[in-house]
């Protein structure tokens, strides 16, 4: 993903010296830190909000020497704008992060002073756990991706991507990212995947994941080249991940589903079916592309709950 222009729709409220700062910023974090896409576009749309705010705080666009100079009491502001119009704790951690990732980044130039943000404590995060799918749902939400597009290419794109998903356990950004000349192999056993931080890992392939790449590439009427993306839009250009969450969103209704049905539950379900299966977490972890054990862990507690669940439904005492 490159950074985004600074279209009418991205239009930045702040002054040059602070636009241009800011989007060196975005630059080191995809050419040098190789921060994952969704990871660039959120950093983007918080450090875009917090100038917003500032305009409206200062009473002009922000210039670098008043983001050079910001207190604590600035930013707790902001938190509290952004608590007002209902976001939560885990976007307003996210947004601190951003801002603090970009004065970090300023401080060592010699533009700014990050004391502030530093100091700044994001808020409590809530404890919650992963919202898999169950297996039987799982099954149904690829085998419907075949089926709610007129097109039968795109439906079958559709199905492709989602049973990387779930067959895989990638993230959705991993999918979309993969290069035309991936998956021409039926025989491959497995793939390399690079995820978050620019970390390869290995990841098993199933039989029905070349079948649904398969049918895909045979379907799509665009030419599938090395260098190009496998996954294509409409007009042949780049898949963006809004359209895979659309036509979920989609299925969702038609299926029956919650609204924590989405495409990366799918990866959560990778995860925690394996788990319900035997599975070890250390390979689990490996296969997820997770830095720490810790972040794996979480899936006991998921199919520990799904036990409990079904104790309680069953058990004539419960």
């Amino acid at each position: 993903m490159g950074v985004q222009p600074q279209t009418e729709q991205f239009l930045v409220s702040a002054k040059a010296d602070l636009i241009e700062a800011r989007e060196n910023w975005l630059k080191s974090l995809k050419n040098t830190r190789r921060l994952a896409a969704n990871t660039l576009e959120a950093y983007e749309r918080d450090t875009r909000q917090f100038f917003q705010f500032l305009t409206g705080h200062l009473g002009e666009p922000p210039a670098l020497t008043d983001v050079a100079t910001l207190r604590i009491a600035d930013l707790r502001s902001f938190l509290a704008r952004r608590r007002n119009d209902g976001a939560g704790a885990r976007t307003l951690g996210r947004g601190l992060a951003g801002i603090r990732s970009f004065l970090r980044h300023l401080e060592k130039q010699g533009m700014a002073n990050a004391a502030a943000s530093i100091a700044m404590r994001a808020p409590r995060q809530p404890k919650s756990l992963p919202k898999p799918l169950t297996l039987v749902d799982a099954r149904r939400v690829v085998e419907t991706g075949e089926q709610l597009n007129e097109q039968p290419w795109i439906a079958a794109r559709n199905a492709a991507v989602l049973t990387l998903l779930y067959g895989c356990g990638l993230r959705i950004s991993e999918a979309l990212g993969l290069d035309g000349g991936s998956l021409t192999d039926p025989e491959a056993r497995s793939i390399a995947i690079t995820g978050k931080g620019g970390k390869t890992r290995m990841v098993p392939l199933l039989p029905v994941v070349h079948r649904a790449v398969a049918e895909y590439r045979k379907l799509c009427p665009y030419t599938l080249d090395e260098g190009k993306p496998l996954f294509r839009g409409a007009r042949g250009g780049e898949l963006h991940s809004a359209i895979i969450q659309r036509d979920m969103q989609r299925m969702r209704g038609a299926l029956g589903l919650p609204d924590t049905a989405t495409p990366h539950a799918l990866r959560h379900s990778f995860a925690t079916h394996l788990l319900g299966r035997g599975g070890d977490l250390r390979t689990i972890q490996e296969l997820l592309g997770h830095a720490s054990l810790s972040t794996t862990q979480v899936y006991t507690g998921v199919d520990t709950e799904r036990l409990m669940e079904i104790y309680d439904k069953a058990h004539p005492r419960a």
